[in-house]
């Protein structure tokens, strides 16, 4: 069995967790708080960054969200994510890679330090500019799915795909932590609510961070 080695608000690991979900791989969670420092977790990946696969009987390690999907899409013929024509694949690839690094960067990676790390971390206040600046940036990442969504069925073209998941597990990390204004994006809203209600996705709503509460309209599959 994987276990995978995690954290609760990394959207890295809700990638995982979906794509792993969506073809039926079966894996326990185990807890990773980024901020302790684990040697053995740094023992299996020592840029000590969740996610983490680990299959203890066959000695597999896996380490990177991408390294970790690309292994499931070469060895997991079920729900393929990254499909398609040679092109359609590359465009799905720089989706993620836009989700990854440019919403994790402007959105994501902000809310997590201001209303995360700095609470649970540094017992500081949070930095109401830092988190204003974040939420202003979220409009400028969901006027552009908006745009996706307006001309293609899913973001990456006409099947979900490993761009829809990652921007799924970006989104609802920041939704999570009051970063997102739904208001004027009613495409992107409509898109993450099929999301929302697809089984793979319920045990993210269901979860709580200890201290930190989601607003009322996070697990709303309607919201």
């Amino acid at each position: 069995m994987w276990r995978l080695h995690q954290f609760p608000l990394c959207p890295f690991s809700r990638k995982v967790r979906l794509l792993m979900s969506e073809k039926g791989i079966g894996y326990d969670l185990w807890r990773e708080n980024p901020w302790e420092g684990n040697d053995e977790f740094f023992t299996l990946n020592p840029a000590g960054r969740t996610p983490v696969l680990h299959d203890p009987e066959k000695n597999i390690i896996l380490a990177d969200s991408r390294a970790i999907c690309e292994y499931f899409e070469e060895t997991v013929q079920k729900m393929p994510m990254i499909n398609g024509t040679v092109t359609g694949r590359a465009e799905i690839r720089r989706l993620v890679a836009l989700f990854d690094e440019n919403f994790y960067h402007d959105v994501t990676a902000p809310l997590l330090n201001e209303k995360m790390r700095k609470r649970l971390v540094h017992r500081q206040p949070p930095d109401s500019r830092a988190i204003r600046e974040a939420m202003k940036m979220a409009h400028g990442h969901l006027d552009y799915i908006d745009y996706l969504i307006d001309t293609r069925p899913w973001l990456a073209g006409s099947t979900m795909s490993m761009a829809d998941l990652a921007a799924a597990a970006q989104i609802s990390v920041a939704d999570y932590l009051g970063g997102i204004d739904w208001t004027g994006h009613e495409q992107t809203r409509g898109w993450y609510a099929v999301f929302k209600s697809r089984p793979s996705f319920r045990p993210l709503l269901s979860e709580r961070m200890e201290v930190i509460q989601p607003p009322a309209h996070y697990a709303d599959i309607d919201g």
